[in-house]
């Protein structure tokens, strides 16, 4: 039987029938009605009431004349993301800064809690950057019909001029189909491997090693989630770009 981690036993224990009436709603059928949480359904639960309560801590303590250290400290991360919004997709790119920030604290915090010990980070399991990549995947191309409109939209996989179309649609097709693959592998990739090598020297060595590792681990971290979202920022450029 395969081990669960402490908080995966936890959720089973006392949110199957929860877990199980939810999924049924969204047409999905567990393997085990008994204990239909999975470590990465867990991990990203346990995330989002991080978020969630972290947020709630720090709404009523914003201010303007004396603002706190976390206040800062999210003053920073929204300043770079809207920075870098407004490089990427232009002017507009404050309108998208929503899922924008969305997407990187989500995926910053989730591939944080890998740090933690007895936690795993859900980036790790190929399903959660799946579904991030589908949520990107889906965001941007919508943006582009309410940018252009169905018609227009659609003309621009077609190419320049009309000759080039039997050329560039299939082209266009892969390309865009072939995003959310990436974006999956790139983040999946690096976040498993990771979270493995942490887990090998924890196991052979006491501290220092692995305390390299785990600053390794945060900085990777880090980074995959500004990649994840400076690529979901160029893809929605590309949709909503007006040619002149």
């Amino acid at each position: 039987m395969h081990h669960e981690p402490w908080l995966t036993e936890l959720f089973n224990d006392h949110l199957a029938g929860l877990a199980s009436s939810v999924l049924a709603l969204v047409g999905v059928h567990a393997e085990n009605p008994q204990r239909p949480g999975t470590t990465p359904m867990a991990m990203q639960i346990l995330v989002m009431v991080i978020i969630v309560a972290l947020f709630a801590v720090l709404r009523p303590r914003l201010s303007m004349d004396r603002p706190g250290k976390l206040q800062h400290v999210f003053e920073v991360i929204y300043t770079f993301l809207h920075d870098t919004a407004e490089e990427q997709v232009g002017h507009h790119g404050s309108h998208y800064l929503a899922l924008f920030g969305t997407i990187f604290i989500f995926i910053l915090f989730a591939n944080l809690l890998g740090v933690i010990p007895t936690f795993e980070s859900p980036t790790m399991f190929p399903e959660v950057p799946l579904g991030l990549a589908l949520v990107a995947f889906v965001y941007y191309n919508l943006m582009g019909i309410m940018a252009h409109g169905v018609g227009k939209y659609l003309a621009h996989f077609a190419g320049p001029v009309p000759w080039m179309a039997p050329l560039m649609i299939p082209i266009e097709l892969i390309s865009h189909l072939a995003r959310p693959l990436s974006l999956t592998i790139r983040l999946f990739a690096n976040m498993y491997a990771g979270e493995q090598v942490t887990v090998v020297f924890l196991r052979l060595t006491f501290l220092l090693a692995p305390a390299l590792f785990m600053g390794l681990h945060v900085f990777v971290s880090l980074l995959q989630a500004y990649i994840f979202t400076l690529l979901t920022m160029v893809y929605v450029a590309s949709a909503t770009a007006h040619d002149h």
